[in-house]
């Protein structure tokens, strides 16, 4: 059974930075893919960011070049930092691993795993 646990939220300003991380208990992490999600209060779930085990990362289009994604394969942790925050990324971000070989998505459906979660707010 794999687990996820994230850390690293907290309350900032807008314009302000964050970053989050993901300790992941997978043998396998370094050839999965994992994405970073989150979700506001009465929406849905969202993708943010996904990495594949080569490192290649993909963006939702409201990151803007405002956030990143990283992997440490050897410590088999995911890390988000997120710079240029804005009220409308209040959230709780998950970090998820994918359930087959591929990386390609955002979408949420694919990914597994959720952690508990760690919050982010933006005042």
């Amino acid at each position: 059974h794999v687990q996820l646990v994230e850390s690293g939220g907290g309350s900032v300003q807008a314009g302000g930075s964050l970053r989050l991380s993901c300790a992941s208990s997978e043998p396998a992490f370094s050839r999965r893919c994992m994405g970073w999600f989150r979700q506001a209060p009465g929406k849905e779930r969202e993708g943010v960011a996904i990495i594949d085990g080569a490192g290649r990362r993909t963006y939702a289009d409201f990151v803007s070049g405002r956030f990143t994604i990283s992997r440490d394969n050897a410590r088999k942790t995911l890390t988000l930092q997120m710079d240029k925050l804005t009220p409308e990324d209040t959230a709780m971000y998950y970090c998820a691993r994918r359930r087959d070989g591929y990386c390609y998505s955002l979408e949420s459906l694919a990914f597994g795993g959720w952690g508990q979660g760690t919050q982010v707010t933006v005042s």
